[in-house]
């Protein structure tokens, strides 16, 4: 009986682990940033009525679309919007004739009916009269497109910088900047929560809580 024979070969050596080279363990050299709290980056997540008109006047300062920043400022303050209802806008949203428009709210809010007030008015008269491409929305981009989210928060934190805020600022401090205003104005609280389009009334609260007019005449 004759049992299998490996060849023999030479060349190769018998290494043990003692005689392996070592491996250093992997280090991760770039780990992920933890984004720092609101309140930490800035002193409040509102802007008040004036500091919302020092930023628009900033924003039509500088770019090739001073008409349209401006007045998507305006809008999204006035109207409480969230970028992606802004950018969502559209000119058949607004009835000309009964000075209103269409607001489609995201996140499941509720949609509404806003008016237009007459210097809006004139300004989205005055915008529409200057756009070139006949398009359905009302934000529109150089390639013929709505404006990206990204756009409006580069125009935002430019306008910002140009105003000399001394803290960053970010598209939704002017939807919270909005219903801080109307909670300042004494407005009631459900009316801003249809106004804004929120389901839930304990996020309209947070403005409320904020207004100074709930202490009126506490030292009469």
């Amino acid at each position: 009986m004759s049992f299998y024979k490996p060849k023999s070969r030479p060349h190769l050596k018998l290494v043990y682990n003692s005689e392996l080279p070592k491996v250093e363990p992997e280090v991760k050299r770039n780990p992920k940033l933890k984004r720092p709290k609101n309140e930490d980056v800035r002193p409040r997540e509102h802007l008040r009525p004036e500091e919302v008109e020092r930023l628009i006047a900033a924003a039509k300062t500088v770019g090739r679309h001073k008409q349209r920043d401006e007045l998507l400022l305006l809008m999204m303050f006035r109207h409480g919007l969230r970028v992606s209802e802004a950018i969502a806008l559209r000119w058949s949203d607004i009835d000309w004739e009964a000075a209103t428009i269409y607001i489609r709210r995201m996140k499941r809010g509720n949609p509404s009916t806003h008016p237009i007030y007459p210097d809006e008015l004139r300004m989205l008269r005055s915008f529409k009269k200057q756009t070139k491409d006949k398009t359905p929305w009302i934000f529109m981009s150089e390639r013929g497109a709505p404006i990206t989210d990204d756009t409006v928060r580069i125009i935002i934190s430019r306008a910002g910088e140009i105003a000399e805020f001394d803290f960053p600022l970010h598209p939704h401090m002017l939807r919270h900047s909005c219903g801080y205003a109307l909670a300042a104005k004494g407005t009631d609280t459900r009316r801003i929560q249809d106004y804004l389009g929120h389901n839930n009334i304990n996020h309209t609260v947070k403005y409320t809580q904020l207004s100074p007019n709930k202490f009126d005449g506490l030292w009469d």
